[in-house]
């Protein structure tokens, strides 16, 4: 059951969606915060 998900492209497709998804986030947040603390200084 596991080893025919891996095999399938559409998973993929779908782990790499969503990795590029929080990723994103995790960057913008990181930003956000940055710029926030430079702006309180």
């Amino acid at each position: 059951m596991f080893m025919n998900m891996l095999a399938d492209p559409v998973v993929w497709g779908s782990l790499l969606g969503i990795f590029i998804i929080v990723v994103m986030m995790g960057y913008y947040t990181y930003l956000f915060m940055h710029n926030s603390a430079d702006d309180t200084k």
